[in-house]
């Protein structure tokens, strides 16, 4: 596929996103060379699968631009969305791992642009560094940590605590825009209800009480947050 536009893809050494990277921050500089030289590089559009759950993983993803979403299909093909993932954050590892088809699938959620790494070379690394392998530990610690959450936000907490927490799960993985205030990624209803677990109808129906009550503001599809205290403390969230 032909790109947008015009992309210079960095080596290794030289990303940017590689400092929030858990698994490449601290690679060697002979490490990164090696990495840069059996790494390709793919454009997706908005909307665009980048691997499908059920095929086969050769290779691992990171993600140099743009934002994700990874979602698996449940009863009567309902989406539900188990990550997101931003700059820097690495896709498709557990496939890899357990050498098992991928679990879910990966599409973006807006124009990226994503480095590739074939499998063998990615396991040849995590032979030969032991900090990476305990790096990748905590990954998939992380995953199944995020899971169980996950579950005990869906059994137990009421729609307006789950809506209210999927904002913030939006704040602190993309940030907000220059005005301090606006989420900086654009999600339909549909998807943010997929995230909190409740229909769209739900989702939107809360959206409408929350800009009611001057807790959030709705600009089309852009979510603007007014109160974060209030919001904050309508979520729930035990730290």
């Amino acid at each position: 596929m032909q790109r947008k536009r015009p992309i210079e893809i960095p080596s290794c050494k030289d990303c940017k996103g590689r400092s929030k990277s858990k698994l490449f921050c601290n690679l060697s500089a002979n490490e990164l060379d090696k990495l840069s030289e059996e790494k390709g590089d793919n454009f997706y559009k908005k909307g665009q699968v980048i691997f499908y759950e059920g095929n086969r993983g050769h290779g691992l993803y990171c993600i140099h631009e743009g934002k994700v979403k990874v979602h698996k299909l449940g009863d009567e093909a309902k989406e539900q969305i188990i990550r997101l993932a931003n700059k820097g954050e690495v896709l498709g590892y557990r496939s890899l791992l357990s050498n098992e088809p991928y679990n879910a699938t990966a599409t973006a959620l807006e124009d990226c642009v994503i480095c590739y790494l074939p499998r063998s070379k990615f396991m040849e690394l995590l032979g030969s560094n032991n900090d990476l392998s305990f790096k990748t530990i905590s990954l998939l610690t992380d995953d199944l940590r995020n899971s169980e959450d996950k579950i005990i936000s869906i059994t137990q907490k009421t729609v307006i605590e789950r809506i209210t927490e999927a904002i913030l799960v939006l704040k602190e993985k993309f940030g907000l825009d220059d005005d301090g205030k606006t989420l900086s990624v654009t999600l339909t209803r549909r998807e943010i209800g997929n995230i909190a677990g409740v229909t769209t109808e739900t989702t939107i129906r809360t959206l409408s009480d929350l800009k009611k009550s001057g807790i959030i503001n709705l600009n089309g599809k852009q979510i603007e947050i007014l109160n974060l205290a209030k919001l904050t403390r309508l979520s729930n969230i035990v730290n």
